[in-house]
């Protein structure tokens, strides 16, 4: 069968594309960006990719006529203060679309929306729900809370609350029930309800089998890693200080931290299981979905992270419109160093960031992961998604690649922290010479400021690193 997968660079959508695949399927990849979007080699041949904006409705007619299936795995919460309006006017336009299609069934992962009173993010899913159960087609909503999985939101800033803090003072909000559910599961779901007519104009909620305050998740949590917590709640802590206090201990952007808070207060339970009666499913626990978890980060195997989505940074680019690095009105670094060993060089290049670090001076580099996370943005604490592989569209500290090619030798990135202004860091070899070029169009007298402030520091961190990425380099002959 033909199946439209939206939100093909997801974390949703990067993990069930192969799933899809593997069923039979024929996948066509709705992208905003095609530049970054990096399926697996082993499918390529399988799949076929257009570029569409769910707010551009002329983009829409690329959808092909002869579809079956539809997925819709998009979501713009944290991406604008009036997602709300993004969202409901998205699934408009993706409706009107829709029925101008053959396709039969459409299935849509909506959050759990069974109290009175929700939150604007759990409203906002429930809105979209009802505008796509309008079209004509047959329509599913599967309903979910927490997913837990390698590289999922609620996982990392979970991981990141128990990892950093031993003692832990609390909002009450940390007593609210959940149920959550391993990613593993929600893409069984989602792949055995696709055109089963027993799922047909229906909403189903999906979790696993445990029902968790959130602290007990976080106990448990470090039960399982072998860790001692503890916590401690307390009745004063406003939403405003929860969401301050997600955002400067976890990697969350205060955005979503922000829409996070107000979802946690909302209990978040299934209302029964029926699903999984349906499909033959017995979900994991949510110990069993954490050893899982962490048994693909162990293995280097992490296949998506939200953190790669451009949510996690507030950031609404296009990568088409930053991979030409400008130069008129541009403050230029640019340094060259002869290089003997061009393998071992790239490899170095490709390794940079997350746990290893810049190569030098890294101190200097935290100091300005935190004074950015101060101001409100990103910092250093997004990391990378895998150790040995860089891809186009991905997060890399408070960078993003637009940029990665391993066999040319060349890696571009596009600064996503505060600054007044944009910056570019491109690492090139040509000529067995590495080049490092860093680009900065100031914004207004308050960019130039900046540039001549920092200037002192580039001679120290930029050349520091240039020599120790050819000293290792050099070591290795």
């Amino acid at each position: 069968m033909k199946i439209l997968l939206t939100g093909a660079t997801g974390y949703i959508g990067k993990r069930i594309l192969p799933a899809l695949i593997e069923a039979g399927h024929e996948v066509i990849c709705c992208v905003r960006d095609a530049r970054r979007f990096n399926p697996p080699a082993s499918i390529k041949s399988k799949i076929s990719i257009i570029e569409i904006d769910l707010l551009s409705p002329k983009s829409l007619e690329k959808i092909p006529a002869d579809i079956d299936g539809a997925y819709y795995l998009v979501h713009s919460m944290s991406a604008s203060s009036d997602y709300e309006t993004l969202e409901k006017q998205s699934a408009i336009n993706f409706c009107k679309a829709l029925d101008k299609t053959n396709v039969q069934h459409v299935i849509y992962l909506s959050g759990i929306v069974n109290e009175s009173e929700l939150s604007p993010h759990l409203s906002s899913r429930k809105n979209v729900e009802e505008i796509l159960a309008k079209g004509r087609y047959h329509f599913t909503a599967l309903r979910a809370g927490i997913i837990i999985g390698s590289g999922s939101a609620s996982f990392e800033i979970i991981r990141d609350l128990v990892e950093k803090l031993p003692f832990m003072i609390t909002p009450k909000w940390l007593m609210t029930k959940c149920q959550p559910i391993g990613v593993t599961d929600v893409i069984l779901f989602l792949t055995k309800t696709i055109f089963n007519p027993k799922t047909f104009d229906q909403n189903f909620d999906i979790g696993g089998p445990d029902i968790l305050t959130y602290k007990e998740m976080l106990l448990e949590f470090a039960d399982v890693r072998n860790l001692k917590r503890s916590i401690v709640i307390v009745p004063v802590m406003t939403p405003k200080l929860s969401s301050y206090w997600l955002y400067f201990v976890t990697s969350t952007s205060y955005r979503l931290a922000s829409a996070l808070v107000d979802s946690m207060k909302i209990e978040v339970v299934c209302r029964n299981h029926d699903l999984n009666n349906i499909l033959g499913i017995e979900a994991l626990t949510y110990r069993e979905s954490l050893k899982k978890a962490f048994l693909k980060i162990d293995s280097n195997s992490i296949i998506s992270s939200w953190k790669d989505a451009y949510v996690s940074s507030g950031n609404t680019m296009a990568i088409s419109d930053f991979i030409n690095v400008p130069t008129h009105g541009c403050f230029i670094d640019r340094r060259k160093k002869a290089i003997i060993n061009r393998e071992a060089t790239i490899n170095k290049i490709w390794s940079i960031g997350g746990v290893n670090g810049w190569y030098y001076g890294n101190w200097l580099w935290k100091s300005r992961g935190f004074m950015d996370k101060i101001v409100g943005g990103v910092g250093l604490r997004r990391g990378r998604t895998n150790v040995n592989a860089l891809n186009v569209g991905d997060a890399l500290d408070f960078w993003r690649i637009l940029y990665a090619d391993k066999e040319e030798g060349r890696l571009l990135l596009y600064a996503e922290m505060k600054l007044p202004g944009e910056a570019w860091l491109e690492f090139k070899i040509e000529d067995n010479k590495l080049t490092q070029t860093a680009t900065f169009r100031p914004l207004g007298l308050a960019g130039r400021l900046y540039w001549y402030a920092v200037l002192p520091f580039h001679g120290f961190i930029f050349e520091g690193m240039l020599n120790a990425l050819t000293k290792v380099e050099q070591s290795v002959k």
